[in-house]
């Protein structure tokens, strides 16, 4: 995929038909509606009266920006904040402050703990609508540069850097939520002798249809597939027993054998994939490295058993 056309389909995501999302956090009902009267009209506003559900709800379905007021039961606005900040998958959520108080302490601390701006009650509505719009304008060109950095020149899939990422966000959620994480590593069997035989040009669009076969087999809302190496892809499946990740990986190996690629030194003469898998409940004793090695001992095992097939540890 060129630069061009990810930028292209950045833009068609973040039209119209896709309002930014806000959330709004205040312990008080009565400013919650005023914000909400702004916004509502050009906007998806989400709303939580305490830090800890404001959190909760960032990790989960992280907003495009949060108003967050400073004083508040329990955990203050600048706690929030921080604990935002400090968790690599919500740094990157701007955060705008709402606060009453107005002293130089006060925006000392608002910028200490993270916010990119703060705005003064009573808001005035077109104030807060420009801030907000500029700082969300700023998020969409952040999240152009890390789409780009995030893709795989030649695939389009995810690449190793947003896989590394993504491992360890799934690996902390599956950790605190005490549930399954599998973990499937997919190699083309014979791939240097396909590249020998057909030349690079050919191995390169192996590799699209390949990468495309298994990008279409994440089909649940927290599954990714990326390319970490030159001929292997690795799959993250959350939530999947060695029975569901299993169901995964064969799905994946039969929709490479479909592609029907012929490659005269493979298995019945054509493009298959041998694919190890691990899956664990995964506690504070387990790493994104351990599981991955799990998975890396069960591709080693299918490629001993002669290739194409798939082992689950």
């Amino acid at each position: 995929m060129k630069t061009d056309d990810i930028l292209q389909s950045m833009s068609i995501a973040g039209d119209s038909t896709s309002r930014p999302r806000l959330l709004v956090v205040d312990d008080q009902p009565i400013n919650i509606r005023a914000l909400h009267q702004v916004f509502s009209e050009d906007h998806e506003v989400f709303m939580a009266m305490n830090g800890k559900d404001a959190v909760a709800f960032c990790e989960r379905t992280p907003p495009d920006l949060v108003l967050l007021d400073i004083v508040m039961p329990g955990t203050s606005g600048l706690e929030v904040c921080r604990e935002l900040k400090a968790n690599p998958f919500t740094a990157d959520i701007p955060v705008i402050f709402v606060t009453a108080q107005d002293n130089p302490e006060e925006e000392s601390a608002c910028w200490d703990a993270g916010a990119v701006d703060f705005i003064t009650k009573p808001i005035n509505p077109q104030t807060t609508r420009n801030r907000v719009r500029a700082h969300l304008t700023l998020k969409r060109q952040a999240d152009v540069l890390r789409c780009l950095a995030w893709i795989d020149g030649l695939t389009s899939i995810p690449n190793k850097r947003q896989f590394d990422e993504r491992m360890q966000q799934e690996l902390r959620r599956c950790q605190r939520e005490s549930i399954h994480l599998a973990v499937a590593v997919i190699d083309i069997d014979y791939f240097k002798a396909f590249n020998d035989t057909y030349g690079h040009l050919s191995g390169d669009d192996c590799l699209k249809n390949v990468a495309q076969v298994i990008h279409r087999c994440m089909q649940r809302a927290g599954d990714i597939a990326a390319r970490t190496g030159g001929e292997e892809f690795t799959c993250i499946l959350p939530g999947l027993d060695p029975g569901g990740a299993r169901e995964i990986a064969e799905r994946i190996q039969q929709a490479v054998s479909a592609l029907d690629i012929s490659h005269a030194h493979g298995i019945g003469n054509k493009v298959t994939v041998s694919v190890g898998v691990g899956s664990v409940v995964p506690d504070l004793e387990v790493s994104a490295e351990s599981l991955i090695e799990k998975a890396d001992q069960m591709l080693y095992a299918a490629k001993h058993a002669g290739r194409a097939r798939v082992c689950v540890g």
